[in-house]
């Protein structure tokens, strides 16, 4: 027989935040729409190490996008939660642009992209798998 006078537990919540290749393909999927684009890493490379940079900064420090692309870049990075966009109301208009926490956080996941670039073999050279 069963005791009934312990208090009622639910199971822990899995570990593995996604069991099945599904749902990890999903994630990658997810993640990677709010970083696609070709301008979304440069800018973000230019805001990290907690840099607040003008639009006007912005668009001088990356050679050859346009100031339409690089507004609607921030904005799609600005509603996913990666960047912050600061106004300060005066003439001049002045709008300034940084990272959130969370858009910081990106920074060693792109390192060690940039890592794993590196360590390309060369052409032609076979590696075996470990």
């Amino acid at each position: 027989m069963t005791r009934t006078d312990e208090k009622v537990r639910y199971l822990p919540d899995s570990k593995d935040r996604y069991p099945t290749p599904g749902a990890g393909a999903a994630g990658v999927e997810d993640a990677l729409r709010m970083l696609e684009g070709r301008w979304k890493l440069v800018i973000l490379f230019h805001l990290f190490g907690g840099r607040t940079l003008r639009f006007s900064e912005l668009e001088r420090a990356i050679q050859g996008i346009s100031q339409k692309m690089l507004i609607q870049q921030l904005r799609q990075m600005e509603e996913d939660g990666i960047v912050r966009r600061i106004v300060h109301h005066q003439v001049p208009p002045k709008v300034e642009y940084c990272l959130t926490a969370w858009g910081q956080a990106l920074c060693p996941a792109l390192d060690a992209l940039l890592t794993w670039a590196d360590s390309k073999p060369p052409a032609g050279e076979a590696t075996e798998p470990r």
